[in-house]
C-alpha cells in the first residue's frame, strides 16, 4: 500500500487525497447548481433537520427522536422530489460534459478538413453579421448554439427548419412581422435546426433587474444544458451572452468573433 505521509497515528494514502478531491469537486458543482436559487435555502433546511435529528438521538430525547425519524426515514425520497430540477441539471451536466469532450475530439479531427473549416468560418461570420445588424436595428433575438447536443425535453414547441445558416434568414426569422420571431432559434450541427422555440426560464433572483424574458430564457437553457445563447435586446439593442447559467451583458463588437469561435 502506497502511503504519502502520516498525520499522527493516521496514515494518508494517495487514494485518500484523490477521494477528498473528488468529493470536493462534486460539492462545488452542487453549490454551483444551487446558488442563487431558492433550492439552496431548502438544502440548508434539510441539512439542519439532519443535524438536529443526530443531536436529538445523541441526547436520547426519545419522543422528539421518534417524530424526526419519520421525516428522516423518507428523507432521500423527499430530497429527490424537492430537488428534481437540480438533480436533472446535475445529471445533464455530467452527460453533457462527456458528450462535449467526445464531440470536441471528433470535431478537431473533422476540422483538419479545409472545406469543413471554411464552412464553419462562414457560418460564424453569418451569425456575427446577423447579430450586429439586429443590434443596430434593435431587433430582439435569441440564438442558442447547441453544438451536437439534442435538447428534447428542455425545449417545447418550435418549428423544424434544418436550414443553412445565413444572415438574411436569421434576420427574417427575428423580424417583428415574422410569425417565428417570438422565440429562440436553435443552431446545431451547422444548421438552423428550429425556430420559435420556447425555452425554460431561469428563476435566479440574482439576475439584473433589467433582464427581460429573452435574457431569462437564455440563462435558463444554459442552466440545464451545456450550450451558449446570444441575446439581442429589443429595448437597447445591446448584445448579451449566457453560458453556464451566467449572463454577460454589453458584448462589444470586437468580442463576438472570439466568443463565436469559442462556443460555436
Amino acid at each position: 500500500m502506497l502511503y504519502l505521509f502520516d498525520i499522527g497515528f493516521l496514515p494518508v494514502r494517495i487514494w485518500d487525497v484523490l477521494d477528498i478531491l473528488i468529493v470536493g469537486y462534486l460539492m462545488y458543482q452542487i453549490y454551483k447548481l444551487l446558488r442563487g436559487n431558492i433550492a439552496f435555502n431548502i438544502f440548508i433546511g434539510v441539512l439542519t433537520l439532519y443535524v438536529v435529528w443526530w443531536l436529538v438521538n445523541q441526547l436520547e430525547m426519545d419522543l422528539l427522536s421518534a417524530v424526526l425519524d419519520q421525516f428522516v426515514s423518507v428523507g432521500v425520497i423527499v430530497i429527490i422530489i424537492i430537488f428534481q430540477p437540480e438533480v436533472r441539471r446535475f445529471l445533464l451536466f455530467l452527460g453533457n460534459t462527456t458528450l462535449r469532450q467526445r464531440s470536441t475530439f471528433f470535431g478537431r479531427m473533422l476540422d483538419r478538413n479545409l472545406e469543413n473549416t471554411e464552412e464553419k468560418a462562414r457560418q460564424q461570420r453569418a451569425i456575427r453579421s446577423a447579430l450586429l445588424r439586429m443590434s443596430k436595428r434593435k431587433t430582439g433575438a435569441l440564438i442558442v448554439l447547441c453544438g451536437n447536443l439534442k435538447l428534447e425535453g428542455l425545449v417545447s414547441s418550435g418549428v423544424d427548419m434544418d436550414a443553412e445558416i445565413s444572415e438574411p434568414l436569421l434576420e427574417s426569422i427575428f423580424n417583428k412581422y415574422s410569425p417565428l420571431h417570438d422565440g429562440a432559434v436553435l443552431v446545431s450541427d451547422g444548421l438552423i435546426k428550429s425556430a420559435s422555440c420556447v425555452l425554460p426560464v431561469s428563476e435566479n433572483p440574482n439576475l439584473p433587474s433589467g433582464a427581460g424574458l429573452r435574457h431569462r430564457a437564455a440563462v435558463g437553457i444554459t442552466e440545464r444544458a451545456n450550450v451558449a445563447a446570444f441575446v439581442v435586446s429589443e429595448e437597447t439593442g445591446l448584445i448579451s451572452l449566457a453560458v453556464d447559467g451566467n449572463l454577460r451583458r454589453r458584448i462589444e463588437e470586437k468580442e463576438i468573433k472570439n466568443l463565436l469561435s469559442e462556443y460555436y
